[in-house]
């Protein structure tokens, strides 16, 4: 099943790279939640990890949590490990949590697809966005603005609708465990 604007979020409970636990109600802010699932060593996570702490830095303030997610398989990419997890989230400046889905379920429930992949709750966690964060790539030379989160993120604030058209995200497939694909591919 594919998540869809309205669909409300599914519930986690994971730990961060520090082995500190936390589950949906943790990372939510009064008025909304950005999940996005990332790791360690992809280019496209790390070529807007730095603009992602800055969208969180503006919008924590104004009541939306920010949580990031780890879904990839660890035994076959070593780099996505949990303890270099927390490295990652230092050297970016990443004060959210940053999660790992060692079982890769949540990844399921929510249907992500690559790494980055950005979701957008209200503040009854109903989804209004799923998406991209801009349209700038690695070796693009388009600057990292990360306009279509801040615009989802603004829309929701102000009480308008979701954009009609959402850009999905490109990037690393998800590193799925053997025979851990999900059947929405």
């Amino acid at each position: 099943m594919t998540l869809k604007t309205g669909d409300r979020a599914p519930e986690f409970s994971l730990i961060d790279g520090a082995g500190a636990l936390y589950c949906l109600d943790d990372v939510r802010g009064p008025n909304g939640l950005v999940i996005a699932f990332v790791c360690n060593h992809c280019p496209f996570v790390i070529h807007v990890a730095g603009q992602f702490a800055s969208i969180a830095s503006d919008y924590e303030e104004r009541g939306i949590g920010f949580v990031a997610i780890n879904p990839n398989d660890v035994a076959n990419y070593p780099d996505d490990a949990p303890d270099k997890m927390v490295l990652f989230a230092q050297q970016y400046g990443w004060d959210f949590p940053y999660l790992y889905d060692e079982s890769q379920e949540i990844a399921k429930a929510y249907s992500a697809a690559c790494t980055p992949d950005f979701y957008v709750f209200d503040g009854e966690l109903g989804l209004v966005y799923c998406g991209q964060l801009d349209d700038s790539r690695p070796k693009n030379d388009k600057p990292v603005t990360g306009n279509d989160l801040r615009d989802a993120l603004d829309r929701m604030l102000a009480g308008d609708p979701p954009a009609s058209k959402q850009k999905p995200s490109t990037g690393c497939n998800i590193k799925w465990k053997a025979d851990n694909a999900p059947d929405y591919f």
